[in-house]
């Protein structure tokens, strides 16, 4: 259950709100479905472990996409669930039309972040180069999505502030699992997103340590 001090997932539409909850546990976890209904094993796991934030990958190809994401947000309330892997107008209102949380996206688009912000939606845009971290910051975007994060490396991040100054919220993605957490944490990205790696029992029992960990 989660602990009353902490915000409910209904309560994280704001990306201060989301920042916050971050902190207090810097992972996500990614899932990917052609229905999202075929998630329940893996939230019920995720749930059990003690994870907070999730992602469910938009599909263009199901219909039902947005009520089955409604359906287990209301079926699993403990948990903040987002989507991820929206690029488009329609992902976006699918987004909103299900009730998530907050959406990540691997580009950055400026009509996305204004529409998302029309739907009263947090938007997490992904960012690789230097140019793009300027223009996410020139947009206001507090958080940005570093994507493919093992195509950089867990230094990158760091050495952008030198140049570019205050850097926003860092969600390192793409390419990564429960083994990197500590490194790239300690790197200076604020959270991780873990996605298919998380494919065997050892990643499992591994992320499983880890949550452990940061409640003691």
């Amino acid at each position: 259950m989660l602990n009353t001090s902490e915000p409910t997932p209904s309560e994280l539409k704001t990306p201060e709100a989301l920042i916050t909850a971050l902190r207090r546990q810097p992972v996500l976890v990614v899932l990917r479905a052609e229905q999202p209904l075929a998630l329940r094993p893996a939230l019920a796991r995720l749930d059990g472990l003690g994870v907070r934030h999730v992602e469910i990958a938009w599909s263009p190809h199901h219909s039902n996409w947005s009520a089955q994401c409604r359906q287990l947000a209301a079926e699993f309330p403990a948990l903040c669930i987002g989507a991820a892997s929206v690029c488009s107008i329609a992902a976006l209102q699918a987004v909103a039309d299900a009730g998530l949380s907050f959406a990540v996206s691997p580009v950055l688009q400026p009509a996305l972040l204004r529409h998302a912000a029309q739907l009263g939606l947090t938007l997490v845009p992904g960012v690789f180069s230097p140019s793009e971290v300027s223009a996410a910051m020139a947009l206001g975007c507090a958080m940005v999505k570093l994507f493919p994060a093992t195509s950089l490396g867990p230094s990158y991040w760091r050495r952008l502030a030198g140049p570019l100054g205050p850097l926003p919220f860092c969600i390192a993605a793409g390419g990564l699992g429960p083994a990197d957490l500590p490194v790239w944490l300690a790197s200076g990205v604020d959270a991780v997103a873990l996605g298919g790696e998380l494919s065997d029992g050892s990643a499992w029992t591994a992320l499983g340590s880890w949550i452990a960990s940061q409640a003691r």
